[in-house]
């Protein structure tokens, strides 16, 4: 019964290391940047931003209107 408290332990410090793994990955192992150079992620990233600029801007125009 002992072995069970041991094993849970165990799997918190194994948690444990992987997070602080994963926070030292650079940007372009994380996630949706995998594979994407610096370049590309700032023009992807600036694409998006023009996307919610012109949804905000259209919403500010459908106020506007009534």
């Amino acid at each position: 019964m002992t072995r069970g408290n041991q094993r849970e332990k165990s799997r918190e410090k194994a948690m444990k290391k992987q997070k602080e793994a994963e926070k030292k990955k650079g940007s372009n192992e994380k996630g949706a940047n995998k594979g994407l150079t610096l370049e590309e992620r700032r023009h992807r990233d600036a694409e998006i931003m023009r996307q919610k600029q012109e949804k905000k801007a259209e919403a500010a125009q459908g106020e506007a209107k009534k």
